[in-house]
């Protein structure tokens, strides 16, 4: 049994699925790895720190294609790679599968089997396999001290003989994973933070981190059975509105991280209300590439509007390559091993399973 990983598109993705880290426990259930030469070089990861874990490195893409029983990706592979996979071929990533409808049918159409991780169940057993929760914390994490790198003035409050400088004001949008990472590390640096969510469930984890929950009048729980924020009424949206128009004019830093999986992201921060903040102030939208947060926000761009900064990059990850590929890794060996019938040494698709149930794409 053969484990691959193929090198991503290093234009639109840096993160990898394999790691010299966690070839000694893929060995230890008898899997051998297979990588093209090259396939870590961009994170200064050497072929020979594979070959001394044991992975076998071969020439190319295709020739790894050829032999990989299981494929272990970051996104979906290139059209042009569809063809070099043969039946009954395993591949996982995070693929998309709703915006990548009509490529994955492709691939059903020619047997492939499709595992998109992040349509993992929200169930104690699937916490290390949960790649939407490792990668949302460092984005979370990675957000805050780009924010603070362009905000012109000092984060925690200063007392000098010269006069008391106030600490900075952050409002977190969305406080999942990445929102609640945000409120810990803009706490951390001495952040006055504030935070708001759908989910009333989120109040408390908020105030455990240090930060002040904003609760919309009459709110209701908009939280589904698997624990995602579920789209808003348009009554909530606009008490929501009058709020956080409020409570913007004394902001300095906003971080957006509000997501619906499946859809596009809420718009949440509207022009207008983007022109009652402060010169300097900096709206960092995790959202972006779906969309965006914020009305004014721009894919990879950095927009001044009147003097206060709104940025958002496809990838934030990128700039945390390293880190993100060590979790993610991890991630994917736990689903891997769940997978993995050590009795018999193959991969058993058992649909009793939820985990492998949810994630099999059909």
């Amino acid at each position: 049994m053969k484990i691959g990983s193929i090198k991503e598109n290093l234009e639109i993705e840096k993160r990898v699925a394999v790691t010299p880290e966690i070839i000694k426990k893929y060995k230890s259930l008898d899997l051998n790895i297979v990588l093209p030469k090259g396939y870590g070089e961009h994170l200064g990861i050497s072929d020979q720190q594979f070959i001394n874990e044991g992975v076998e490195i071969l020439d190319n893409n295709e020739n790894v294609l050829s032999q990989a029983n299981l494929l272990l990706q970051m996104n979906l592979i290139s059209e042009e790679n569809f063809k070099k996979l043969k039946n009954e071929q395993i591949l996982i990533g995070v693929l998309n599968p709703y915006s990548n409808n009509e490529k994955i049918k492709r691939l059903l159409d020619n047997k492939i089997n499709c595992f998109s991780l992040e349509l993992l169940p929200r169930i104690t057993r699937a916490q290390s396999m949960d790649i939407l929760s490792s990668q949302a914390n460092l984005a979370g994490y990675k957000a805050v001290v780009d924010s603070f790198a362009y905000y012109q003035k000092a984060i925690p409050m200063m007392m000098t003989a010269a006069g008391t400088i106030p600490a900075a004001r952050v409002l977190v949008v969305g406080a999942g994973v990445a929102g609640l990472q945000a409120i810990a590390t803009a706490k951390r640096m001495g952040a006055i933070v504030y935070a708001t969510d759908v989910r009333l469930a989120s109040k408390e984890q908020v105030e455990s981190l240090g930060g002040k929950f904003l609760i919309v009048e009459g709110a209701e729980n908009l939280e589904t059975e698997g624990g995602y924020a579920k789209e808003a009424s348009e009554e909530f949206k606009q008490k929501q509105e009058n709020l956080l128009k409020e409570t913007l004019k004394k902001t300095d830093i906003i971080i957006c991280t509000a997501l619906i999986p499946g859809k596009k992201a809420p718009l949440i921060i509207k022009k207008d209300m983007i022109e009652v903040m402060q010169s300097g102030s900096v709206i960092y939208d995790l959202a972006a590439s779906q969309g965006g947060n914020s009305e004014l926000t721009k894919v990879n761009e950095i927009i001044d509007h009147n003097g206060i900064k709104i940025m958002g990059d496809s990838n934030i990850l990128n700039k945390l390559p390293n880190s993100a590929s060590n979790l993610y890794a991890k991630n994917m060996f736990n689903f891997v091993s769940n997978l993995y019938d050590k009795e018999n040494k193959k991969i058993n698709i058992n649909l009793e399973d939820e985990i492998i149930e949810k994630t099999l794409i059909k």
